[in-house]
């Protein structure tokens, strides 16, 4: 037997079909009065329309939510919640959108309810990231916990194809690295092993129809419970690799997650046996041996991007990854190994096939 602790992060959850519709009753329970209302610039409308729904409890919109949290808009954000007096932030969009309310919630411990409309799962975790120099550095703090989560389905149904596989395959990566990590336990392995075999029983469904409804609602539960997972358990190489590659080379969140996640699968396969047996029967296949191969052709079957040199890495980054992958130790089923490291980058540069290693 297993000895191990779980603590659950705090959060309240409403989720359903036009659950949209009770963000001023979630807002009011906070005690808020004076909501900053955040996207990025390319949902402003769903941020209008949420302002729209708080009335007189919206302080204003702040579209200008950026990818990685630039520590520039984090400061601005700060300034425009200051100027507002608001004393809550409503965040709806991606975990782009969600991070910034947690960027002001780290200063101003503001209240956050998010309302997500991608499967980032940021929603539901302690965590926070911030990008300063090209460096993207993160942390835990309870403080950014968003207080209300709002999903609805119906917010998805816009989401592109091509968004909706990556998001869903990064959140396919927060549990599978929870199934492995270094304080896990078995609470949260349920949860990831059933995050997995929704998100992935989801997609081919979208695939097929956008708009299923049914296959939406699957695929954000899918998400919500590997958020919580990631927000469970000490992240591995694939969350630290990630963020080194978004951070150092502006690239896309969920597409480098999608890329990078068959080949840590690959570095870790042969010291995490359980874990991959338990990704193996969340994705029905029958040998946890084609576990990473097998992710990679889903992201490929679904028309993911599979190399990070399609995502704009320039070549000459494989070699400034590694160093940075090496420098801050960290848990991990495998020990990092310079080399082995520098091959699996090279291999997700590459678009090759994950190593049989």
């Amino acid at each position: 037997m297993k000895a191990f602790t779980y603590t659950a992060n705090p959060s309240r959850v409403v989720f359903g079909a036009g659950a949209l519709g009770q963000v001023a009753a979630e807002v009011d329970r906070l005690g808020a009065r004076r909501a900053l209302v955040l996207s990025t610039p390319e949902q402003v409308d769903a941020a209008r329309r949420v302002a729209g729904l708080l009335g007189e409890r919206a302080a204003g919109v702040f579209a200008q939510a950026a990818m990685h949290v630039p520590i520039e808009t984090a400061r601005a954000a700060r300034e425009e919640a200051r100027r507002l007096g608001a004393d809550c932030a409503v965040a709806i969009g991606g975990g782009s959108t969600t991070g910034l309310g947690k960027a002001i919630a780290l200063e101003s411990q503001l209240p956050i309810v998010a309302i997500p409309t991608t499967y980032a799962g940021s929603e539901v975790t302690p965590i926070w990231g911030l990008t300063e120099g090209g460096v993207k550095k993160t942390g835990r703090d309870a403080r950014v916990l968003p207080r209300t989560v709002i999903y609805d389905p119906e917010l998805t149904l816009t989401l592109p194809l091509a968004l909706t596989v990556t998001s869903a395959l990064n959140a396919i990566a927060h549990g599978c690295e929870g199934l492995y990590a270094h304080d896990g336990n078995p609470v949260v392995a349920l949860m990831a092993e059933e995050g997995i075999r929704a998100s992935a029983a989801a997609l081919p469904a979208l695939q097929r129809d956008p708009r299923d409804i049914e296959a939406r609602g699957d695929a954000l539960a899918g998400a919500w419970l590997c958020g919580v997972v990631l927000g469970s358990a000490a992240m591995g190489l694939h969350h630290k690799l990630c963020h080194t590659l978004g951070g150092t080379f502006n690239l896309p969140h969920a597409e480098t997650h999608t890329v990078v996640l068959p080949h840590a699968l690959a570095y870790n396969a042969a010291a995490a046996p359980e874990a991959m047996g338990r990704i193996a029967r969340a994705l029905g296949l029958a040998e946890a041996e084609g576990v990473p191969r097998a992710v990679q052709a889903l992201a490929a079957r679904l028309g993911a991007p599979t190399s990070l040199r399609e995502l704009g890495m320039p070549a000459e980054g494989v070699e400034r990854a590694t160093e940075l992958a090496v420098t801050t130790p960290y848990p991990n089923p495998r020990p990092l190994e310079r080399e082995a490291l520098r091959s699996l980058i090279q291999r997700a540069w590459e678009g090759a096939a994950p190593a049989d290693d």
